[in-house]
């Protein structure tokens, strides 16, 4: 990969970083743009998978994945509200 590709990805994933009570995570939603993934659920399939590697590594994946809910607009004009589930990272 080109140095300047991983620059520019290093930078949008510290754009999108949240920080809670000194604690850095991601929003997967937010992730799943960036990793180029245009549909919630086949996202959920790479979360799977990661969730499986940390087992597999011998840490908890539930201390790595943690599920919250995210008040996402949807509908005509974006006018309606709803809970989508989510990750933080």
């Amino acid at each position: 990969m080109k140095k300047e590709i991983i620059q520019k990805l290093q930078t949008s994933f510290e754009d999108v970083a949240q920080v809670q009570n000194g604690v850095e995570f991601w929003f997967a939603r937010d992730l799943q743009v960036l990793l180029g993934n245009e549909e919630w659920r086949n996202f959920t399939k790479v979360i799977e998978k990661a969730q499986e590697a940390c087992e597999n590594a011998g840490l908890a994946a539930e201390d790595q994945f943690v599920e919250v809910n995210k008040l996402i607009t949807h509908g005509k004009g974006g006018k309606g509200h709803k809970k989508a589930p989510q990750f933080t990272l």
